[in-house]
Formats: structure tokens, sequence, C-alpha cells
């Protein structure tokens, strides 16, 4: 639920602006104004929003009105309009800190979290010392994977207004991810204290209730949650989605399938103008079919690690849910490894040479374009925390896997760490699990989706790993949970590494690190088969996809 304009400021009306040229009665249009404010603090937000509609089409354009019509229509999942109006809001009131505030939140609806920042940051550098905007801040830090400092930013609002519900929530569902259910539990139940019904509280609060093996009391939670007719779209996706996995954890398949179903239809519906397409899909096809045609590719020559550079390059890739995670906070344990979560770091490398499935500019590329793309590289890493010089270097971003092109000629002497997993595992899996939203991502909301992506970009991975010539060492998700210490020694030996004790105690480990994936809870609990051949009790609904994954299934060895 939207605190916005900071409803925690003093409100206070402003010069009307407007974008017509006729007269207009100050008196009369700060009248008009005020009268907005007091149903919106009376709680009438439907009248006060349908009062500053028919102010804005009369030629009142003032940002409070903006915020006040963008509150309903983020109730009515019509999150681009809300940015069009906030965006206008801006454009007219580039200073007002309520809007900045609003559309920061907007865009965090959204999944676009850095160009949140990027208002939040403008609206605190002409206050410091305003709550909400250190607790909006947050949101969108976690939102990028960084924890700590999301957590610091949550700190900073309490200290300013002690228990703001944003801050609390926040804090709450940081120690969520970091499988401290206990504190989460505690920093909920403040909120819903002072906020009965605030969804992310009652959301951190179902999740701590799986977390104790009492899912009869997630499902009641998320039920009553639904039931609320305050939600909103993304709320009750978000309440769907932890109802499915209350579902799954008693046995009831079917019931989890529908709940899952119902997230991801109002994920569809919120994010179809942003993301509807197959886009993601097509152009990884595209980019198959050029590899097919047989270009000329030539290996970069090797080179010498620069002395700030790491002295073993390793990227973990795969599909997502094929057990990178685990991989990656197995290896952090390791003093001669530095990690990078979840960033991609490549992104600069890839907009020049992947903006077209034709990748002839990257096979004619300089070893001076070549250069200043890796300087950009590391730079974003370090910026990133992670310490590579003279380290065991690990970038794990699974859909890096498309570009395995790029890091063949970017850094030739790196060694891929490929994770394979049970398809009909991942492409469940893919389904059932929230992702922040990306053009990829977007592929996961229908089975068939997920289905057509995993078998377009694993045909793409294995028809370009033989003419890249790269080192690729290919981890089995099960075999290294079943034999945890002899997969790990293997790795180790492939990346250059020894393997100590210290690799196993991942679930521990995983408390006290800031990692923001759907893999988080289950690795704090340790090593667990629970996800291994979860395909079977979903057999029935995985039906219309397995013509699609048989194939894979087969080649990669899983058998019936």
């Amino acid at each position: 639920m939207r605190i916005s304009y900071g409803w925690d400021m003093k409100f206070t009306i402003k010069s009307p602006q407007t974008s017509q040229t006729i007269a207009r009665n100050p008196d009369a249009d700060r009248a008009a104004l005020q009268s907005v404010a007091q149903l919106a603090q009376a709680g009438d937000m439907e009248a006060a929003a349908l009062k500053a509609a028919q102010l804005l089409q009369g030629g009142l354009e003032h940002p409070y009105l903006m915020n006040i019509v963008s509150v309903k229509l983020e109730r009515e999942g019509n999150l681009g309009d809300a940015l069009k109006v906030l965006s206008r809001a801006r454009q007219i009131a580039p200073t007002d800190l309520g809007v900045l505030n609003a559309l920061g939140l907007i865009l965090v609806r959204l999944e676009r979290p850095v160009e949140a920042l990027e208002a939040f940051d403008t609206a605190l550098t002409l206050d410091k010392d305003l709550p909400f905007l250190h607790a909006s801040r947050g949101l969108a830090l976690q939102m990028v994977g960084r924890l700590d400092w999301a957590e610091t930013a949550h700190r900073r609002a309490l200290e300013l207004w002690p228990d703001h519900p944003i801050a609390l929530a926040g804090l709450a569902s940081i120690a969520s991810q970091k499988g401290d259910h206990a504190t989460a539990r505690e920093l909920a139940e403040k909120v819903l204290a002072q906020h009965p019904g605030y969804a992310d509280a009652e959301l951190t609060l179902a999740k701590a209730d799986l977390a104790a093996k009492d899912a009869p009391a997630a499902e009641a939670r998320m039920r009553r949650q639904l039931a609320d007719p305050r939600l909103t779209p993304l709320e009750v996706a978000n309440a769907q989605s932890a109802l499915g996995d209350a579902l799954d954890a008693q046995g009831h398949a079917p019931e989890a399938f529908a709940a899952y179903e119902a997230c991801n239809t109002a994920l569809k519906s919120l994010y179809a103008p942003r993301f509807g397409g197959d886009g993601a899909r097509a152009f990884t096809q595209a980019m198959t079919r050029w590899f097919a045609q047989g270009p000329t590719w030539t290996k970069t020559p090797a080179r010498a690690p620069r002395a700030n550079e790491p002295r073993r390059h390793v990227f973990l890739l795969g599909f997502p849910r094929s057990g990178t995670t685990l991989l990656e906070v197995a290896l952090a344990g390791h003093p001669d490894v530095a990690t990078l979560e979840e960033q991609d770091a490549l992104a600069p490398a890839a907009r020049v040479f992947m903006a077209s499935p034709a990748l002839d500019r990257l096979t004619q590329a300089s070893e001076r374009e070549l250069e200043d793309l890796r300087h950009t590289y590391f730079d974003l890493c370090r910026q990133a925390g992670a310490e590579v010089a003279g380290k065991v270097f690990l970038d794990r971003f699974p859909m890096n896997t498309l570009k395995l092109p790029l890091i063949a000629r970017l850094f030739p002497d790196a060694v891929i760490l490929f994770a394979e997993r049970d398809p009909r595992d991942v492409v469940l899996s893919c389904f059932r699990r929230r992702f922040a939203m990306s053009a990829p991502m977007y592929e996961f909301l229908t089975l068939e989706g997920a289905a057509r992506f995993y078998d377009a970009v694993m045909g793409f991975a294995h028809k370009v790993r033989p003419v890249l010539g790269q080192s690729i060492h290919t981890v089995r998700h099960e075999a290294l949970v079943a034999d945890f210490e002899g997969e790990m020694r293997k790795i180790c030996d492939a990346i250059g590494l020894e393997f100590t004790a210290e690799m196993a105690d991942f679930g521990a480990r995983t408390a006290t690190r800031a990692i923001a994936t759907p893999s988080t809870a289950q690795l704090t609990g340790g090593l667990s088969s629970e996800g291994v051949g979860a395909w079977r009790r979903y057999e029935d609904q995985l039906k219309p996809v397995l013509p699609l994954l048989t194939p894979w299934v087969e080649r990669l060895g899983y058998g019936a």
C-alpha cells in the first residue's frame, strides 16, 4: 500500500500551474486544491481522486492533484498511466518532493529501481531529512540487491520518524530475505499494530509462517489478505504467490498451481505494456540462427591479467533456477574467492555489440574496443563491492548465458561453470517463483512461455559452446546436492582452488549476506534435496509443455 505524496509531510498549497493560457482565479484554485486535500486527509481517496481528475481536466495542473490521481490509477493497476501523470507532474514541478517520492515509488512498482533511485536521490539533494524519502529509497535498493545499503536507508528513516511503516516493513522484508524470520516477524507485527492489513507486512509474516513449517497459518493469512478490497493488483499477485507456496507445502498441488497462475496472470496484465510479446525468445532464436549459418569466429588471443584484475575469472551461467545460487554461495566461502551476485556488469558491452542478433560487429571488434569495455566491466564490478584484484572472481548472472559470445571475446581465458538441472524442475520453478520483472522474466508468467524460452536459451547455449572454444565445466545440480563435497572438489579443480570445509557452511553464511534471489529462503536452511523431482507433484499441469521439454530431458540424461 503506497503512502504517497509523503502523507507524512505537512501539506501546503502551492501556486497553481496551468497548461492553458486562459485566465484563472488564484483564490478559487486554492480553494479547489484545499477541498481535495480535505477529502484525502479524511481518508476518502476515491472522492479526492475524482475531484482531482475533474480539476485537471479543467486546466488546473498542480502536482498535488496529479499525485492524487496517480494513487487511484495505481490501485486500478494502471501503472503506466500513473507514471505518465507523475512524469508530467515532475515536468511542471521538478523540485516537488512529494512528486519525486511518488514517481520513484511508481517506478519501484514497475520494477525500474535504477530510475527510481535517481528520483529519490534527486529529492534527497533538496532535503536530506525527510523520512519517507529514505524509506522509499530503501525499497529501490532492495530491488537491486543492495540489502545492506537498503537497511541503512530504512534505519535513517526510522531515526527521523520512529515506527515509519515503510521503513519497518522494509527492514522486516530484508530480515526475511536473510533468513532471520524471528526479527522479520517482530518488525512486521509492529507495522500491523499501527496499520492493520499493511500488505508487505502480511506477506513477510506469511513467509515467517512457512519458515516455521506452519503452512496452514500462512494459507489462512494470505486468504484473509486476498479478501481485502484495498489491495492493489501487484499486492494481489504477491499474495497469490505466497498462497501458492502455502498450498504446495501442504501437498495441494492443483490448488497451488491455480494460485501461481493467478499471481502470474495479474503480473502479466501489469507488465504487458512494457514487456509483452516474445522479444527475449525471438532475439535468442535469431542469435541461434546466426551461429547456425557458420560465421567466422576467431578466438580472442589470450591476455595476461592486469594488476587490478582477478587471477582467474569465472562466469556462473545456466538457465535461471538451475542451481547457480547454491554454487555461488558455496564458492564464496573460500577466502580466495570474490563474487558478483546478480549484477549485470556486462550490460554496457552488450549494448555495444549485441544490439542486434547479428553479431558481425562483435566478431570484428578491435582490441582497443575490447580493452575499453573490459575496463568498464571491472569498474562496475568494483562499484558493486567486488574486490577482484588477485582473486578467483565469480560473476553469477544466469542470463549472461545469452552473452556467451561476448564473454568469449572479452575474456577468452575465463572459465564457464554451466549449471544444469532437470528441465521439468527448472521450468516449473521459473513459473512458480516471483522474479524481478524484465523481458526474459516476463516469459515465465506462463508455463508455455517458460518452456519455450528454456528451449530457446538451451538451444543457443548448446549451439555456441563448441564454436567459442571456451573452457566450460558443466555442474549438475542433482549431483551437487547428492554429493556436495565430491562435486565441489571437481569444481575447485576446474577453477584452480583448494576445497575448504567452509564452503559447506553456506546455510549460516547466507543469513549474513545480501542475497536477493528466490533461492535465499531455501539456502538459509542448508543443503536440501527438497526441490529435486518437484515436477512430479505437478505432472498433470506440466503435460502441455512436456513435448517441448522431453527432448532436453533425454539430451541432458535425466530419463523419465
